[in-house]
């Protein structure tokens, strides 16, 4: 019972902190739409199997164990930050005041951009081969942990779908509406920064 306590309060910690995640779902949300802000956080539970099968079949192990390959992975996430930032900051004011400057994302397209977003985040890595490996027993059945991979998935979820709502809502998006392009910079470089940061502690490990 200790070690679900553990899973859960641990997973809704690492859920709400920011990061590339929150930064994602939150620009898709008040930048495009509900339903675009929906998708990518439908995406982001989707990339988190990614982490959990790779953690119970123990190449999660691996990862945690090989600097080299841990620092190879984080060279990938980084650069797709900086690819996704880079194009965030290039953002140009609109003279309808709407996001008529922003492409928008089809069903797929948002899916991909949550599931790559968190498939390529080592914060997830780190924090999900951690819980597995620290806080779950060798013990503890498979159907339990697979179980506990359907809980991180679906807080995932459930926690970016509020983001999404909250940020799609009409009153932040009219308020904001106005300052749409400047946003999309920001959100940019928040990506950017993560990305760099990624990047040179790779370089550095």
């Amino acid at each position: 019972m200790m070690e679900l306590f553990a899973v859960i309060g641990i997973t809704l910690l690492a859920v709400i902190s920011p990061g590339p995640d929150f930064a994602m779902v939150s620009r898709n949300s008040l930048l495009l739409s509900r339903r675009a802000g929906v998708l990518t956080a439908l995406g982001i539970g989707c990339g988190c199997f990614i982490h959990i099968g790779y953690t119970i079949l123990g190449i999660g192990l691996i990862i945690q164990q090989s600097l080299l390959l841990f620092n190879a992975l984080k060279l990938i996430g980084a650069a797709y930050l900086l690819w996704l930032g880079w194009k965030m900051l290039r953002a140009r004011p609109s003279a309808l005041g709407a996001a008529a400057g922003i492409a928008p994302l089809s069903t797929w397209a948002a899916l991909r951009t949550g599931f790559l977003t968190n498939a390529l985040n080592p914060k997830t890595t780190v924090f999900i081969v951690s819980l597995f490996m620290q806080v779950v027993q060798p013990t503890t059945p498979l159907a339990v942990q697979l179980g506990y991979g359907l809980f991180i998935a679906a807080a995932h979820i459930g926690w970016f779908t509020l983001v999404a709502l909250f940020f799609s809502a009409d009153r932040v998006q009219t308020r904001l509406l106005a300052l749409r392009h400047w946003i999309d910079r920001a959100f940019g470089a928040v990506l950017v920064g993560f990305g760099a940061l990624l990047a040179s502690s790779s370089l550095r490990g």
